[in-house]
């Protein structure tokens, strides 16, 4: 099995050192947010030869089940050591976020653990125990419809993902695209570039939104346009894990 081998800072510090509270005011503000690059040229090359030379518990070829071209990979336990120390950390940073909105649309308190590993203690209960983090591979004339990675009852409101590829040299097209189903109006769209080795955090059903009568759901769902050229892969972290 192919490794990654993180240079320092660790992954870990790296994720510690981002600016937390302008990342919060972006999800609030905008509902995603786009992190400085933090992976290398060298590590996001490492983590895309994992596509071939990872261990997997599931691939699934997207034209088969309709839900666009391509194929994705589902890492089987142990995760890399990279992949499970973002998830960690990010993990660690959003919890708090998390807990905040489900506190301005429910109003009931503290929601999330604080800690990843309580999360997967939480998951476990409820019958899901599949890893979720995945490597998705798309060539020219690819694309993935919208959708929304929920996997059972228990499911984290945040996920985060990194192209690995380099836009407009590697590949061109393939923007990541977030559809917001705004209640009683035209859905909205956001079409992302992130440069190569930076994190998108997105939310993985819903996000909160101040209305004239406080706080409202807007749903939320996620895909990736077609590709017109070349070959691009992508690391997704999903904090819960599936039945």
């Amino acid at each position: 099995m192919a490794t990654v081998t993180a240079t320092e800072p660790a992954l870990t510090d790296r994720v510690d050192d981002l600016a937390w509270d302008e990342l919060a005011d972006r999800l609030d503000a905008q509902g995603f947010a786009i992190t400085e690059p933090l992976l290398s040229a060298t590590e996001c090359d490492e983590l895309s030869d994992l596509f071939d030379a990872g261990r997997f518990r599931s691939t699934i070829e997207m034209a088969r089940h309709r839900f666009g071209d391509g194929r994705y990979r589902y890492f089987d336990h142990p995760l890399p050591d990279a992949i499970a120390a973002l998830r960690g950390s990010f993990y660690r940073h959003l919890a708090p976020i998390a807990n905040d909105w489900s506190g301005r649309l429910r109003g009931d308190g503290e929601t999330f653990p604080l800690t990843h590993a309580e999360l997967l203690e939480r998951c476990r209960a409820a019958g899901q125990e599949r890893p979720t983090p995945l490597i998705l591979r798309y060539g020219e004339g690819d694309w993935n419809a919208l959708h929304q990675d929920l996997y059972g009852d228990v499911f984290f409101p945040f996920q985060v993902l990194t192209i690995l590829s380099r836009p407009g040299v590697d590949f061109e097209g393939g923007q990541f695209v977030l559809l917001e189903q705004r209640p009683r109006a035209q859905s909205r769209a956001h079409v992302l570039d992130p440069p190569r080795g930076a994190f998108v955090i997105f939310p993985t059903h819903h996000r909160p939104n101040r209305g004239r009568n406080g706080y409202h759901k807007v749903g939320l769902r996620h895909g990736v346009s077609t590709l017109t050229s070349g070959s691009r892969t992508a690391l997704g972290i999903i904090f819960h894990d599936a039945k």
